[in-house]
């Protein structure tokens, strides 16, 4: 006897998304931590200048490849997405000097970022750092380009399932269990799209077996998702957005211009109550 998969009806998990101009705060990236706040997008975060020296540096860049992993476009840098502890963090190792050379000299945005959250973290008892293996360590964030172009720039997903599949030998699924924060910057925007949207959805482990998507929460179907509410983050150069990867959420289609759609990712999140995990 077959038995036909059933469609799970997904449950509405309230938005609260915080938009204003500005720096980043230490206390408003914790919020999204600790699951206070689903999303944050800070307009004008980082400069103009600093934008263009990172895109630049980004299309010269010896170690620019092609993403093979069903998602178009090309990156600098590691991700963990579908893969054991030792690939990902002997390919992180590897992209290192590349990640560098994003920044060259700058006085950057992750990094300043990065060891902001680390000191105010202290204060409060809580060590921050890059994840690690026996094989190395995470960088502090990938650049990535998308190029595609089909109805979402990149189709809707969620981060959590992939970190709570990322194996016995990591470190990352533990983090799972609370947040997954997922903290990108803007150097280069299209005039029109590739935007950020987030529907009001934060899937279980039935809602992901319902769609296929339990071990890598990519992508679930409009179908699916045309009941339940979004919101849009409308980005520009200079921007960063912090959101719980745990909602679905993806990148609408960009306009036509010739302008990509550039961004320097990361996720955080709290492994236990006194340790955070930065990786890519």
């Amino acid at each position: 006897m077959v038995t036909a998969q059933t469609s799970q009806t997904p449950a509405i998990s309230p938005l609260t998304i915080k938009e204003r101009t500005g720096s980043i705060s230490t206390a408003e990236i914790i919020s999204v931590l600790k699951g206070e706040t689903t999303g944050l997008h800070i307009r004008q975060a980082f400069s103009i200048e600093v934008a263009e020296e990172i895109t630049a540096n980004f299309a010269r860049n010896p170690g620019l490849k092609e993403r093979k992993d069903g998602v178009p476009g090309q990156y600098v840098g590691a991700s963990h997405y579908r893969k054991d502890a030792a690939t990902y963090f002997a390919e992180a190792e590897n992209a290192r000097p590349f990640v560098d050379a994003l920044f060259g000299n700058l006085v950057d945005p992750v990094r300043g970022l990065f060891d902001a959250l680390k000191r105010e973290l202290h204060n409060q008892g809580v060590e921050l750092r890059l994840a690690r293996s026996d094989r190395g360590q995470a960088n502090i964030c990938r650049a990535i380009r998308w190029s595609g172009t089909g109805m979402y720039a990149l189709e809707p997903h969620d981060d959590a399932a992939q970190v709570l599949c990322a194996g016995k030998d990591c470190e990352l699924p533990a983090v799972a269990n609370n947040t997954v924060a997922a903290l990108n910057f803007y150097p280069s925007m299209a005039e029109q799209g590739g935007n950020l949207r987030i529907w009001s959805h934060k899937p279980t482990v039935t809602d992901r077996k319902s769609q296929g998507v339990e071990t890598k929460g990519y992508p679930y179907s409009t179908t699916y998702l045309e009941a339940v509410p979004c919101r849009d983050f409308q980005l520009n150069v200079g921007d960063i957005a912090l959101i719980d990867g745990g909602f679905v959420h993806g990148v609408t289609r960009q306009s036509g211009n010739g302008k990509s759609r550039l961004l320097l990712n990361c996720f955080l999140g709290f492994a236990r109550p006194d340790l955070v995990l930065w990786w890519t």
